[in-house]
């Protein structure tokens, strides 16, 4: 599990005890080690309306960063994904989205193995590279609109 992960995984165990958390960058930054700017990456790149996140800040001294989770249908989350993936998705991309919708109960782990692997470098490897993220975008789209 890389620092990405395991910041993203403290900042979800802290909303599901209270359905927010508020933060300050810089000591979280300083409890985990890293600079501030991995922060921001993790906030900007996890923690999104699509992924059913709202992310309010304020600066300066007193400043925050608060967290809230917003309760939106299957439906509407699925075309929330379905409209930011756009034209490309890289691998990593994918595995965040998957890691959404298990957390969301959209899929279960097997399905979540099963489009991993479908999408995986591995599999695409026959794809010329300039055009495997485009077509794992295609196809991680058509896999979870057809979702039941």
């Amino acid at each position: 599990m890389n620092l990405s992960d395991i910041i993203e995984e403290y900042i979800k165990n802290a909303i599901e005890e209270n359905h927010y958390i508020e933060l300050k960058r810089n000591e979280l930054a300083q409890e985990f080690n890293c600079v501030p700017s991995q922060i921001n990456y993790v906030i900007s790149t996890r923690f999104i309306p699509e992924l059913g996140f709202y992310v309010e800040s304020r600066r300066g001294g007193g400043g925050y960063i608060k967290i809230s989770e917003i309760n939106i249908s299957q439906c509407d989350y699925i075309k929330n994904i379905v409209r930011k993936i756009g034209s490309k998705m890289s691998q990593s991309t994918l595995d965040i989205y998957l890691k959404e919708l298990l957390r969301y109960n959209i899929i279960d782990n097997n399905i979540v193995d099963i489009i991993s692997s479908a999408l995986s470098e591995n599999s695409l490897k026959k794809v010329n590279k300039q055009k495997r993220d485009e077509v794992r975008a295609d196809m991680f789209k058509n896999i979870i609109v057809n979702l039941k």
